[in-house]
């Protein structure tokens, strides 16, 4: 499942466990599925952070990097 799909299907998720409707049961299979889309989103966002780099050329010499900040 790639990211976008992920992303919604937390908030497919979060909807269903603010809906008093929900079953117990249902409400902690759906936590669980969705404590573990967490942890996959994190991960995936902090490897785009490390890739993502401004680059200032400031010579044809030497290019210099910082990192892009925080998200």
């Amino acid at each position: 499942m790639d990211f976008e799909k992920k992303l919604k299907r937390m908030e497919e998720i979060a909807s269903a466990l603010r809906n008093n409707e929900t079953p117990l049961e249902k409400s902690i299979e759906l936590y669980e599925e969705g404590m573990i889309l967490s942890k996959e989103l994190e991960s995936k966002l902090e490897t785009i952070k490390r890739k993502i780099k401004i680059v200032d050329i400031k010579n044809e010499n030497e290019i210099e990097s910082e990192d892009f900040g925080d998200m």
